[in-house]
């Protein structure tokens, strides 16, 4: 037979739903009436309280609360001393109690949530609804049409007569106008009108003898019990048929409630309760500290205003308190029982005494730090460690540096099956003593595990299926785990102190997926756009480009003073022997042909696919990418992973050789700044004093100063790059490509910084006339560092922004399925050519699209309708000069559920 606790486990599925308030007492041991804890003096659990332990069961394992029963063979029994159940203390984790209300309380997820569900069932405004509730709006709960009728004769008559006795003119203005909007709200009045304090206040004798009004939650689940959910389905079923528009949007969304609680069994009433559920008190520990004070659970806090409100209001009642009192106390219940519920929500977040606010509920269900996502996605695993990565430069693309010791843990089990199945140890508990030692035989058990045993390497926050990519370990020394300079891009880290988590995949099934599906190397592509996610890039690209380029010196060098070799080998020779130089030009027979090229052209294209050679020109950031989408598309991935790493090799190899470093003495200040700024500075005088003339507008001389400067860090920007060697570290890594830096950090080094932004987003009227290498005054490095704080500050915002973004575009997506084959809509986007832009061209635009129409060039039809145009046909539209395709999308698709196949 199993155990209760076995039995719990065996299940299928979990479905979360609402509870009903018999439910609520069937889970309950016993009600909660006082808000109290734990005894100061004693340490024991109060009677009646939060902790007791008549309710939720005994604080030690079979030992009753006064120590009559102990040890298990008592198991069961019921103390006659102190009523406390003889069993394990496991229990005070599952019995639950619960608080009887004086008051029904809406619960704050169904009327405060987006979309409000009792606002959509009752047909009423969110905003009318808290009214209600709050006890600032009155509902009509019950109305007879025939006795209206009756009530309204009687109000026209009263108030006629009134007016006639009225003497005072301004008197009987206001009672005239009261008549009217007496009238007015009589008549309106229907079942579930929601009604102010001051249209009560003017009709409330004849209000009571056609309808009934009520207010706070109460009134709402007299509201909500009224609706029969049978008899609501079939006549939206009606409206949705009839109607459009958005009267038939709201008739589907409420039929889709409607027909959700009918099949959960769950009744619109149930959103109001009338006994709250207290959780287990081992959810909400209580845990004495040194010093003899206590750390309790929020809820416990939450849970005690509650209990103190009820007592109050319950006392009230039965002392027959002013109504305004009572409602005041009802509206504290209402707005206590929100906090423990959801804090979030809640009109006022219950807070501490000078502390943040407690965490309710909501709070410990959701967000990263919740229930689900903390412990249950995101559990902890077993065969994985954790650890800063640091470049890897001698990896190939498919290997991982693992440290040593992480590895011995990680490979633990299999390591101590070794040792035992050797003969190194007669039991597992020598076996581990073995390991301990950590001997030579270890470490040799160890290398020979990892070999062909691929593990996982994840970083987070994993965004898409890059972040998590095979590697075969190899072992290395240290504590980092070392990472394949490009593989980088995918997982978007960098060797800044990024850590990263190593998984070992355990079952045969598993490990073979991970050699086929997740390797490195069968994940080259981004998968967002198609494009090549690894290729070689920073020192790498900046040392092809150092060897593949030639210095002016030799540019300009006469042909007949070249050296000639017949072959490449005797190039390379004569570069090896100190004979020729690397980026010295020479002419050599390639292919049957005489080439001027260089040592240094003649080693990259050694490593280039037959089909790529003779690439005769220098080789920077751009040329590698094109390299390497061009091997994509003819060879396998394999081959691919090959030129990468050969690239990467005499990338790292040759920028060595370089010996390219960067000073700020590397920036040379233009000799003619200072003419520069001094004619500046006398256009900018002039055209202030047409301003003071009143020739032009404040406006006006903003402008015209905003375009002389900007003029003038144009020019100085031109002058600081031409004054910089061709050979200039700087301009080196600028023109590889091999850098995020473009000429405008020349410009800020050697010329000037010119115009900042303020905090605000507003251009600064005076720029910035000093650059880094002259150094900034003080009054400019303030300006600079207003807008380049906020900026910082910004990033970091907009960072965590972006990804709440894509989380709740990711749930919001998570229906759209396709449904149909072709929903036949006429709606297309258009892509135009004159949408282009330097970094997407029109081509790359259209790549991977599908066609909303035949697309023809020449009379010929290159791409059928609904049909995926590949790079080829791109290339080949935008060659033909078509300047604008029609394309189909998913934004554009008409489908009543989900998207269609095209």
């Amino acid at each position: 037979m199993p155990s209760d606790l076995e039995a719990f486990r065996q299940f299928d599925a979990l479905r979360i739903t609402v509870a009903s308030p018999e439910t609520i007492k069937e889970w309950s041991y016993g009600e909660v009436t006082k808000p109290e804890t734990i005894n100061y003096r004693t340490f024991k659990a109060e009677k009646d309280g939060l902790f007791d332990e008549r309710i939720f069961g005994p604080t030690k394992d079979y030992e009753c609360y006064c120590g009559k029963y102990k040890k298990a063979r008592f198991k069961g029994i019921i103390c006659d001393k102190c009523g406390v159940e003889v069993t394990s203390k496991r229990v005070r984790r599952e019995r639950m109690g619960h608080i009887i209300l004086a008051s029904p309380v809406a619960h704050i997820w169904f009327f405060r949530g987006v979309p409000s569900l009792i606002s959509i069932l009752l047909g009423i405004s969110s905003r009318d609804i808290e009214g209600v509730i709050y006890f600032s709006r009155h509902l009509v709960t019950e109305f007879d049409r025939e006795k209206r009728a009756t009530a309204l004769e009687n109000f026209e008559r009263d108030f006629t007569q009134r007016i006639k006795s009225e003497p005072d003119s301004a008197a009987k203005a206001k009672l005239m106008d009261a008549k009217r909007e007496g009238l007015e709200v009589l008549k309106s009045v229907k079942l579930f009108t929601v009604l102010t304090e001051r249209e009560v206040e003017i009709v409330a004798p004849y209000l009571k003898e056609f309808a009934e009004v009520m207010m706070g939650a109460e009134a709402i689940r007299r509201a909500l019990s009224t609706i029969d959910l049978g008899k609501a389905a079939a006549q939206l079923r009606k409206l949705v048929e009839e109607k459009r528009g958005e009267r038939g949007i709201w008739a589907r969304r409420r039929l889709r409630i409607i027909k959700g609680l009918k099949k959960a069994g769950v009744e619109p009433s149930w959103f109001v309760f009338t006994v709250l559920p207290v959780i287990p008190p081992d959810l909400r520990p209580m845990v004495q500290l040194e010093g003899g004070r206590f750390a309790t659970s929020d809820l416990n806090d939450l849970y005690r205003t509650v209990i103190n409100r009820n007592n109050r209001l319950r006392q009230l009642l039965e002392l027959g308190a002013p109504e305004i009192i009572v409602r005041n106390e009802k509206r504290m219940l209402q707005e206590a029982v929100d906090s423990l519920i959801d804090s979030s929500k809640a009109r006022r977040g219950k807070v501490r005494r000078g502390k943040k606010t407690l965490r309710s509920f909501a709070d410990l269900l959701s967000g990263k730090q919740g229930r689900f996502r903390q412990n249950l996605l995101g559990k902890r695993v077993d065969y994985s460690g954790r650890s800063v990565v640091v470049v890897g430069p001698n990896l190939k693309l498919n290997q991982v540096g693992i440290p040593r010791e992480m590895a011995l843990e990680l490979w633990k089990p299999y390591v101590l099956r070794e040792i035992l199945q050797r003969g190194f140890a007669s039991n597992l508990r020598s076996a581990k003593t073995y390991l301990e030692e950590r001997s030579d035989e270890v470490w040799d058990i160890l290398e020979e595990l990892v070999v062909d045993h691929p593990v996982l390497l994840n970083r987070a926050p994993s965004l898409h299926r890059l972040s998590v990519l095979g590697f075969y370990p190899v072992l290395v020394d240290g504590s980092a785990i070392q990472l394949h300079p490009n593989v980088c891009s995918g997982f978007n880290a960098d060797f800044d102190g990024d850590a990263m988590a190593v998984h070992l995949p355990i079952s045969k099934k598993v490990i073979e997926e991970v050699k086929k599906l997740m390797i490195s190397t069968s994940n080259l592509l981004r998968p967002a756009t198609g494009e090549p996610i690894v290729f070689p890039n920073k020192e790498q690209v900046l040392g092809t480009y150092y060897l593949t380029s030639i210095p002016s010196s030799e540019e300009n060098r006469p042909d007949d003073q070249l050296k000639s070799f017949g072959s490449e080998e005797e190039a390379l020779l004569a570069q090896e022997l100190g004979k020729v130089g690397l980026r010295e030009r020479i002419k050599v027979a390639v292919g049957g042909q005489i080439l001027t090229t260089s040592v240094g052209r003649l080693i990259f294209n050694r490593v280039l696919p037959d089909f790529l050679r003779f690439y005769n020109d220098r080789v920077g950031a751009r040329e590698v990418k094109n390299f390497i989408e061009r091997v994509l598309a003819q060879e396998s991935d394999e081959v691919v992973s090959e030129l990468v790493d050969a690239i990467k090799e005499l990338g790292f190899r040759f920028a060595t050789c370089s010996g390219a470093s960067i000073s700020v003495f590397d920036g040379v200040v233009p000799s003619e700044k200072a003419k520069v700024l001094s004619e500046a500075e006398k256009k900018v005088i002039e055209i202030d004093q047409n301003f003071r003339r009143g020739l032009i507008t404040d406006a006006e001389r903003r402008e015209l100063s905003r375009v002389v400067w900007s003029e003038v860090t144009g020019n100085l920007d031109d002058l600081a790059w031409n004054a910089l060697e061709p050979e200039n570290p700087i301009k080196l890594i600028i023109a590889s490509g091999a850098a995020r830096a473009t000429r405008d950090q020349v410009k800020q080094i050697s010329g000037m910084r010119g115009h900042v932004v303020d905090p605000t987003g507003k251009v600064v009227e005076l720029p910035i006339r000093s650059n880094y290498r002259e150094g900034l005054t003080s009054f400019e490095y303030f300006v600079s560092a207003r807008g380049a704080r906020k900026g910082l500050v910004d990033t970091a915002l907009r960072t965590a922004d972006a990804g709440y973004l894509t989380r709740r575009l990711v749930d919001v997506a998570q229906d759209v399925l396709i449904r149909e084959e072709d929903c036949k809509t006429k709606n297309f986007i258009s892509f135009a050519k004159e949408e282009e832009t330097f970094l997407i061209t029109f081509a790359r635009r259209l790549n991977g699209r599908v066609a909303a129409e035949d697309i023809r060039i020449r009379g010929k039809v290159m791409v059928r309708k609904n049909q995926l145009i590949s790079a080829a046909v791109a290339e080949a539209i935008e060659k033909a000069g078509i300047t604008e395709v029609n394309i189909r999308s998913p934004l554009t698709c008409e489908s009543r559920y989900g998207v269609c196949a095209a």
